[in-house]
């Protein structure tokens, strides 16, 4: 029965026409980034309105923007271990080596939760010193070091599921890694306003609400691993070794360092934010006025979070992609890889160039949603509007570090990770406030996507000159 099912998912993922078969894996992978995205957004939402007081109010959301770099960094960690292991375990199934799969995944899993119990239990002995170095004023220090406790004991969860939701999608069983997040998301958005608005725990509901939502996600996600094909969750699977190890680094690297240098890039973009919005003067109703720190953090956490949905369509998609490149990689279909590619840069790039349409000339309505405080909503709306005009140069650029990630080339995939959020962005949120002042901090992301292009476009493209016409 065993070796009937592999032949199944064999022909499934090799013989199926690839448009096809790209979209039946991310249609459900684009459900569950949107889902995830806009429950993470959820907590800006909320705790947008914790109080009467409009100050309140801005601390309360410029301190989730600081502890995001946190989230970030778990995420990071997650998806190495999930990239890492998903990226190998499905060459393996497209090789017919089920031993290897078996147990990549178990170890992939058990390395996650090894990591996320130290998160969880260093972060919390030195939530002080963190909510410092993140850029906690102190209007904000009590509001982060809150919300950071809950998220940091949340850790071995919310890596787990990222290992095991990415380890489902690069088996072809998208379906059940959408499931498992979308009950998690529902779970975090039932308990936000309950949290926040009716028993008045301000951050702290909203930490709660988060992790809540992780934890069912993880739950649903591990049953999910005991369904139809899938490979089930083994301790006597995991072998912790040198081989493992290595491919784990080599698929996951790539997006360690994606995720990690986001982190980077958030902490540096909410310093800089700070310290150039302490001095920076806006015009309100006719009278000029100090922007001020809080608020130039507040602004710029709203529209990173408002972009951050709007690309999670592209994220979906170009999920639904990688298990297609993976496996017909590792099966020698390197043609059908290859159709893959142009298919989700032509299409994804269309999609981004009206979505990033609507975010410009909606921004300030937008905005508005998340945040009420004027100061932080100027900010908000004209960095939402730069982020949106270079959207579209998305699509290539992600495409690209996916599609070399997948098929193990780990180099490639690392500096093309690295470019968007280290490589080009670092760089200019250093320089560009230096001169443009607020401006500068606003348009850095934009200005660091046109850079990527350059650098994600001609590495994919080396690659894909190797494959079979």
């Amino acid at each position: 029965m065993s070796s009937q099912k592999n032949q199944s998912r064999r022909e499934f993922m090799t013989q199926t026409p690839v448009p096809k078969l790209i979209l039946t894996l991310s249609v459900p992978t684009i459900i569950s980034m949107l889902v995830t995205a806009i429950y993470n957004t959820a907590d800006t939402f909320f705790v947008a309105r914790v109080s009467t007081d409009p100050a309140v109010n801005t601390a309360a959301t410029a301190s989730v923007g600081l502890v995001f770099t946190v989230m970030a960094i778990i995420q990071a960690f997650g998806f190495f271990c999930g990239h890492g292991s998903g990226n190998y375990l499905s060459r393996m199934l497209g090789a017919g080596n089920h031993k290897e799969a078996n147990e990549m995944a178990s170890t992939g899993f058990a390395m996650a939760l090894i990591l996320g119990v130290i998160f969880a239990v260093v972060g919390n002995i030195f939530v002080t010193p963190i909510a410092q170095f993140l850029g906690a004023t102190d209007a904000t220090m009590q509001f982060t070091k809150d919300y950071m406790r809950i998220i940091l004991f949340g850790a071995p969860f919310m890596m787990a599921q990222f290992v095991i939701n990415n380890q489902l999608r690069f088996q072809g069983a998208a379906t059940y890694a959408m499931i498992g997040l979308m009950c998690g998301a529902v779970m975090n958005m039932v308990l936000d306003p309950l949290l926040i608005m009716v028993f008045h725990m301000e951050v702290i509901g909203a930490g709660i609400a988060t992790v809540m939502g992780q934890i069912t996600s993880f739950i649903v996600l591990l049953i999910g691993t005991s369904k139809g094909e899938n490979i089930k969750m083994s301790w006597g699977n995991v072998h912790i070794n040198r081989h493992y190890i290595y491919e784990i680094i080599n698929g996951g690297a790539p997006s360690l360092f994606r995720q990690g240098l986001a982190a980077i890039s958030t902490l540096l973009l909410n310093r800089m934010a700070g310290a150039v919005g302490a001095a920076a003067v806006v015009t309100i109703a006719g009278v000029e006025q100090v922007i001020g720190a809080e608020s130039a953090i507040a602004g710029m956490s709203v529209a990173g979070r408002l972009m951050m949905m709007m690309a999670s369509a592209l994220i979906g998609f170009g999920q639904g992609y990688q298990p297609v490149c993976s496996f017909n990689y590792g099966a020698g279909l390197t043609k059908r890889v290859k159709e893959g590619f142009i298919f989700c840069v032509k299409y994804s790039t269309i999609f981004l160039v009206g979505i990033g349409a609507v975010c410009f000339a909606f921004a300030p309505g937008i905005v508005s949603l998340f945040t009420r405080q004027e100061a932080a909503h100027i900010v908000g709306v004209s960095a939402l509007r730069y982020m949106s005009l270079s959207l579209p140069l998305s699509g290539a650029i992600v495409i690209s570090n996916m599609m070399l990630q997948s098929i193990g080339k780990g180099f490639k995939a690392s500096i093309t990770a690295s470019a968007r959020n280290g490589i080009c962005f670092i760089p200019l949120i250093l320089i560009l406030p230096q001169f443009l002042g607020i401006t500068g901090v606003e348009m850095t992301q934009a200005c660091a996507d046109v850079l990527s292009l350059f650098i994600a476009v001609p590495l994919a493209l080396s690659e894909l000159k190797k494959f079979d016409d």
